[in-house]
């Protein structure tokens, strides 16, 4: 019998996530900012959630990437079947240096359960998925 193999989910930007995602084809982590505010908002979002500003103004901003382990857990059930070679893998909430209580939630790379803790120091590195798209991940954080 022969053996296929699944691709993993390629991201599809949509108008709010089209600035991250180029960001991240470049290798670089940006968050989007209100520009009424200046609020930093992560999932992207139409509509600011601090000022509720109807003018729908936003940028792109670089951020350093460097953030604290929240909280994590191991997966060890590969939901989406191009998941199933990389199982059992750690999914980390990690809150961004920039701004306290900015989260992402990212796959750890380079690293595994044994090292993981509350307050574990990461950063991103990106993984090229495709021609022109990278995802970012977390790993360790070499130093700070």
């Amino acid at each position: 019998m022969e053996t296929t193999s699944i691709p993993k989910p390629v991201p599809v930007p949509d108008v709010q996530s089209a600035g991250f995602w180029e960001a991240a084809a470049n290798h670089v982590l940006a968050i989007q900012r209100c520009d009424q505010c200046g609020f930093l908002s992560h999932p992207p979002v139409d509509i600011c959630r601090q000022c509720l500003s109807p003018d729908r103004s936003f940028h792109y901003e670089p951020v350093s990437g460097r953030a604290t382990v929240k909280t994590w857990t191991v997966v060890r059930d590969a939901f989406l079947a191009g998941f199933a070679g990389d199982v059992p893998y750690v999914l980390a909430e990690a809150e961004l240096e920039e701004h306290e209580g900015l989260r992402l939630v990212l796959f750890l790379v380079d690293g595994n359960e044994s090292e993981m803790g509350v307050g574990m120091p990461v950063e991103v590195v990106f993984d090229d998925v495709g021609d022109g798209v990278s995802v970012p991940h977390f790993r360790p954080a070499v130093t700070r």
